[in-house]
C-alpha cells in the first residue's frame, strides 16, 4: 500500500507553507476574447467600433502574453463619443425615474449571467474585482435612479459627464463615478469629452496639475483612487494578532491601491515586529512590474538603511529579476522619502509613537487624506483619533471596507469631491433654481504669471479738509478694524463713475491676506469644535447686530449701488432672514444611512479656511449668504468684497465689531481683486476658494490650485437679471448647495464581527 503524502492540518498550521496554487481556468473569458477575434474597439453608440486611425495598442497579463489589443482614440473619436453621449443624454433623460430604475435593474441581472466572465477577464489584467460589490453598487443606484423625482425634485442634471481614468483605476471605483451620473438622469463617456458639462478625474492627478482644463468652462474635480499614503495605526490597547494579520494582507498584496505606513505604540513595538517576523517567514517574493521598478525599490531600501532604517524581511533578497521580498523598514523618520514618496513595491514603512497627540499627527503628516485604519480595543480612543485625522474614511478595527450608502471624500490632495451614498449624487446635479452653469469658451491666452499684477495707484485721502474730505474705510483683519500693511487706500466712485469720490477703502495687498489667513487658522479649529447650537447662537446674534444698523447699512447700499431707499432696505432685511436661515441650518443635517453591516457614521467636516471673492451684484446679500454657509459649517472666511461697490460690506464691520464671533473668524481685505485673488491663490493653508469674477480669473484659479489642491467654486460675475443667481431668493435647494459647498464628508467603520 502506497503511502500518502497529504499533511495533516496540524501540520499545515507547523509549517505554513503554500499548498499548491490552485489552476484558475479562464474558459469564459478566453472564449469571449475569441469572440472578439481578440481585438476590441471603442465602445460608442453601443457597439464596438474601430478607431479613426485604426491605431491599437496590446495589453498583456502578468506572464506578459499578450491577451488582446485595444484601440486608441483620436479627437475625431473623442468627437464622435461626444456626440454620442449628447443624443443619448436626450433620450435617457426623457425617461421616467422608474424606466430609468429598470434599466439599471435589468444590468445587475446581466451582470449576475456574465459575473464569471468578468471576474476572470479581471483576473488576467490582476485587476481586483469582486462581483458581489458590483451587485451591491448597481442596486443601490437603482434604487436612488426611482427616488430621483421623489427625494430631489429641486435638482436637475448638468449634462453630459466625462470621466478620465488611469490604466490603474478599480472598475468599482470607475462605475462609483459612473452609476450615480446615469441615476441621475445624465450620460456618460468616459474620456475627455469636448461637449460635456462636468468633468472628472480619476486617478490622473498629473493632468490635472497641468491646468489642462483651465479656461473651458467645464466644472472638474479629481478623485485619486490609487497611489495615497495612508496610515495603518496600532495603539497599545490593540489586539496585536489581528493587527498584524491584517497589515500584511492590506500592505503586501500583489496589486494595492494605496500605500501605507504603519503607525505603532511605542510600548508594543517590538511585539509588532515579532509577530511581523513570525508571519513573514517565508512568504514569497512579489513580482514586480519591471526590471526599473525593482532599481527603485533597491534605491529606496538603501536610502532608508542609510537614514538608520532596520529590515524586516521574509526571505533573501534575490540579487536579479523583478522580484523583491516583503519588507519591513522599521525605524524610518517622518520626513523619509519612503514614507513621502513610496516607489511601488513590498515595502511597509513603520513608525512609532508615544501618545494618542502623536499619532493623529504622524496620521496627518501625508499631503494625501484619503484613508486610515485605526486599530484598538478602546472605542473611545477610536472614535477620538477618528475625529481629529484629516482623511475621508477611518476604519476602526479594519481596512478598506466599503459600500455605497456611506460617502467617500477625498481631503487634502486625494480629491475635491465626495462620492457615494445621497452626498455623491449633488455632483451631477443643480438646483432648479440656480443660474446655468458657466458657458462653454475656449481658454483665453494669458501670462499667468502677470494676472493680478496690473493695479491701479493707490490714493491717498486728501486732508486738506477733513470735514469735506471723504471717509476712510478700514479692513477687518483678526477681530479689529485696521489699514492695510501698505498703508495705502483706493478711490471708491459714485455710481456711474462720475460725481468725485465717495470714500476710500484700504489697498489690501499679499501681506494682508497672510495676516489674515495666519488669524483664521489659529480660530477655525476651536470654532468647529464649538456644538452646533453654539454656533447658531452666534449666527442669531450677528443677525440681530445686522437688524439694529439697518438704517446705516441700507444708506451705504443706496450710496453706492444707487438702488432706491426701500430697495437697499429691502436688501438689507433679506440679508438678516438669510442669517437667520443659516442659524437654523446648523443643527439640522445629519450624516449619512447606516451600512448593511456593523456601524458607522457619515459626519459633515469643516473644509477650514475659504477664501472668497465676492460679487458685485447684491453686494450685501450676496455677501451674508456665502458668510452663513462658511461659518455655519465650522469653517474660517477670508473675504475680498466686490471692488466695484465695497462700501456695503465695509459698513457690515461694524455689526462684526460687535458680535461675539471669535477674532480671525471672519476676515475683510478690501483691494484689486485681481491681485488679492493671485494671494488667495497661492497661499497653501487655503482649502478652498469661491470666486465671482472674470473669465481670467476663473481660469487662473483652475490653472493655479492644483499643488496643493483646492476645492473651487467659479462663477461668472454677470451683473443684471440674465443668467445671473438671483441672490433674493431663498430655496431650499440652493441654500442646499451653498452648504454642501462648505463642507467635506468623513466615514467612520466600525464592523462587527
Amino acid at each position: 500500500m502506497a503511502v500518502s503524502s497529504t499533511k495533516t492540518v496540524y501540520e499545515i498550521f507547523q509549517s505554513m507553507e503554500y499548498g499548491p496554487a490552485a489552476t484558475s481556468s479562464s474558459a469564459t473569458a478566453q472564449a469571449w476574447l475569441e469572440h472578439h477575434s481578440r481585438s476590441l474597439g471603442l465602445f460608442i453608440d453601443g457597439k464596438f467600433v474601430c478607431s479613426a486611425d485604426g491605431r491599437s495598442c496590446s495589453s498583456a497579463d502578468s506572464k506578459g502574453s499578450i491577451v488582446c489589443s485595444t484601440a486608441c482614440a483620436e479627437e475625431a473619436d473623442i468627437s464622435q463619443c461626444a456626440s454620442s453621449a449628447v443624443n443619448g443624454f436626450k433620450s435617457w433623460s426623457s425617461l421616467s425615474c422608474n424606466q430609468r430604475a429598470k434599466v439599471l435593474l435589468r444590468l445587475v441581472s446581466v451582470l449576475g449571467q456574465h459575473g464569471q466572465c468578468l471576474s476572470e477577464l479581471c483576473e488576467l489584467c490582476e485587476a481586483s474585482c469582486s462581483t458581489a460589490a458590483l451587485l451591491r453598487l448597481l442596486q443601490f443606484y437603482s434604487s436612488w435612479a426611482q427616488l430621483r423625482d421623489t427625494l430631489l425634485t429641486d435638482w436637475t442634471p448638468l449634462g453630459v459627464v466625462a470621466v478620465v481614468t488611469s490604466k490603474d483605476c478599480p472598475l468599482y471605483s470607475l462605475l462609483l463615478k459612473v452609476l450615480p451620473a446615469l441615476a441621475m438622469g445624465k450620460t456618460h463617456a468616459d474620456v475627455c469629452n469636448p461637449f460635456g458639462s462636468y468633468l472628472r478625474f480619476l486617478q490622473c492627478p498629473n493632468f490635472f496639475r497641468t491646468g489642462a482644463t483651465a479656461g473651458m468652462g467645464v466644472p472638474v474635480s479629481v478623485s485619486p483612487c490609487v497611489g495615497s499614503t495612508c496610515p495603518f495605526i496600532i495603539f497599545e490597547s490593540a489586539d496585536i494578532n489581528s493587527a498584524v494579520d491584517e497589515v500584511m494582507e492590506a500592505a503586501f498584496r500583489k496589486k494595492k491601491e494605496v500605500f501605507w505606513v504603519l503607525c505603532v505604540q511605542e510600548s508594543v513595538v517590538d511585539s509588532v515586529v515579532a509577530h511581523l517576523r513570525l508571519r513573514m517567514a517565508k512568504m514569497r517574493c512579489v513580482t514586480l512590474p519591471s526590471e526599473a521598478d525593482r532599481k527603485r525599490v533597491d534605491a529606496a531600501v538603501q536610502e532608508a538603511q542609510q537614514l538608520g532604517a532596520t529590515l524586516v524581511q521574509s526571505c533573501a533578497d534575490p540579487t536579479s529579476g523583478a522580484q523583491y521580498p516583503p519588507t519591513v523598514l522599521c525605524g524610518v523618520a517622518p520626513s523619509s522619502p519612503c514614507v513621502l514618496d513610496p516607489c511601488p513595491g513590498p515595502l511597509l514603512p513603520l513608525i512609532t509613537f508615544r501618545s494618542n497627540t502623536e499619532a493623529v499627527t504622524l496620521g496627518n503628516h501625508s499631503p494625501h487624506g484619503q484613508a486610515a485604519s485605526i486599530w484598538t480595543e478602546d472605542l473611545t480612543l477610536a472614535l477620538e483619533t477618528a475625529k481629529s485625522l484629516s482623511v475621508g474614511s477611518v476604519w476602526v478595527n479594519s481596512h478598506s471596507v466599503c459600500d455605497p450608502c456611506l460617502p467617500v471624500s477625498g481631503h487634502k490632495d486625494s480629491g475635491t469631491c465626495t462620492d457615494g451614498g445621497q452626498e455623491g449624487l449633488y455632483q451631477f446635479l443643480r438646483p432648479s433654481s440656480s443660474s446655468p452653469p458657466l458657458p462653454r469658451s475656449s481658454p483665453v491666452s494669458m501670462d499667468y504669471a502677470q494676472f493680478g499684477t496690473e493695479t491701479s495707484p493707490p490714493l491717498i485721502p486728501a486732508e486738506s479738509d477733513p470735514a469735506r474730505s471723504p471717509q476712510s474705510h478700514l479692513q477687518f483683519v483678526a477681530g479689529k478694524a485696521c489699514k492695510s500693511v501698505s498703508g495705502c487706500s483706493v478711490a471708491v466712485q459714485p455710481p456711474g463713475g462720475s460725481g468725485g469720490v465717495l470714500a476710500y477703502c484700504p489697498d489690501g495687498g499679499r501681506k494682508d491676506v497672510r495676516n489674515a489667513v495666519e488669524a483664521a487658522v489659529k480660530v477655525q479649529p476651536g470654532w468647529m469644535k464649538k456644538s452646533a447650537s453654539a454656533r447658531a447662537q452666534s449666527l442669531y446674534s450677528l443677525a440681530k447686530g445686522l437688524e439694529a444698523k439697518r438704517r446705516d447699512i441700507a444708506a451705504a447700499i443706496n450710496t453706492q449701488t444707487g438702488l432706491s431707499v426701500d430697495e437697499a432696505e429691502k436688501e438689507v432685511e433679506l440679508s438678516v432672514t438669510r442669517l437667520s436661515v443659516w442659524a437654523a441650518y446648523c443643527d439640522k443635517v445629519q450624516g449619512g444611512p447606516m451600512p448593511n453591516s456593523g456601524s458607522a457614521l457619515s459626519v459633515p467636516e469643516a473644509l477650514g479656511v475659504v477664501g472668497v471673492v465676492l460679487p458685485d451684484y447684491n453686494p450685501l446679500l450676496s455677501m451674508v449668504t456665502v458668510l452663513g454657509a462658511t461659518i455655519a459649517t465650522g469653517n474660517a472666511v477670508v473675504m475680498v468684497p466686490s471692488q466695484k461697490y465695497p462700501l456695503p460690506v465695509l459698513a457690515f464691520i461694524k455689526v462684526l465689531q460687535s458680535s461675539d464671533l471669535p477674532a480671525g473668524l471672519v476676515n475683510v481685505i478690501t483691494g484689486s481683486r485681481d491681485q488679492l485673488t493671485v494671494a488667495l491663490a497661492n497661499h497653501s493653508v487655503i482649502k478652498a476658494i469661491w470666486y465671482w469674477g472674470s473669465a481670467e480669473g476663473c481660469q487662473y484659479l483652475q490653472h493655479t490650485c492644483t499643488s496643493p489642491l483646492k476645492t473651487l467654486r467659479l462663477c461668472g460675475d454677470r451683473e443684471g437679471k440674465d443668467g445671473e443667481l438671483d441672490w433674493t431668493r431663498c430655496h431650499p435647494s440652493f441654500l442646499e448647495e451653498m452648504w454642501r459647498s462648505a463642507v467635506q464628508w468623513k466615514s467612520v467603520w466600525i464592523p462587527t464581527a
